[in-house]
């Protein structure tokens, strides 16, 4: 077994994915099924992703934080659409996957701080001469790299929008 050490890392911390070996064997050993259950999905999906393409490669911390938040989107709309079908129980063994996997998700702007970062993106591409719907990715563009993973997509798209519909000129 190869160690590779990757300058990037803080001090000899676990990779993500390390984390998420170690957390699970910890629920397993407390008999948590749902976290269990959880987690070896979560395993399964990063292992999945480490393996496309032309090679198997270790992924980064950035790569697992992109499949976790693709499994909790998953999750949250599965419990939207059980709970939509009246399968109240299955909609809540979704939301508590949902929940096990958000927690080693970045915690998420709150909405002042969107607010603010979309409001100086909207100014700063409005300087450029582009406002209106039509600067929606010149706004995205400004925006994404600024907020990364703290923000949900769906969310950041929504305030860009409410945004630019309330400044364009009328």
């Amino acid at each position: 077994m190869s160690t590779s050490s990757t300058p990037a890392s803080t001090s000899g911390a676990p990779s993500l994915a390390e984390r998420l070996r170690a957390d699970l064997n910890t629920s397993m050993r407390a008999r948590d099924e749902v976290r269990t259950a959880t987690l070896r999905m979560a395993l399964t999906s990063v292992k999945t992703a480490s393996v496309a393409g032309t090679e198997a490669r270790e992924l980064s911390d950035d790569e697992v934080l992109a499949v976790l938040r693709t499994e909790v989107k998953k999750r949250k709309e599965a419990a939207e659409a059980f709970a939509g079908a009246g399968r109240a129980e299955s909609a809540e063994r979704e939301r508590a996957e949902e929940a096990v996997l958000a927690a080693y998700l970045p915690a998420q702007l709150d909405d002042e701080a969107l607010s603010a970062a979309v409001d100086a993106a909207v100014a700063q591409v409005a300087a450029a001469g582009k406002t209106g719907p039509s600067a929606m990715g010149a706004v995205m563009g400004v925006l994404r790299p600024q907020v990364g993973s703290t923000v949900d997509g769906g969310r950041l798209a929504a305030a860009v929008k409410s945004a630019l519909a309330s400044s364009a000129p009328r």
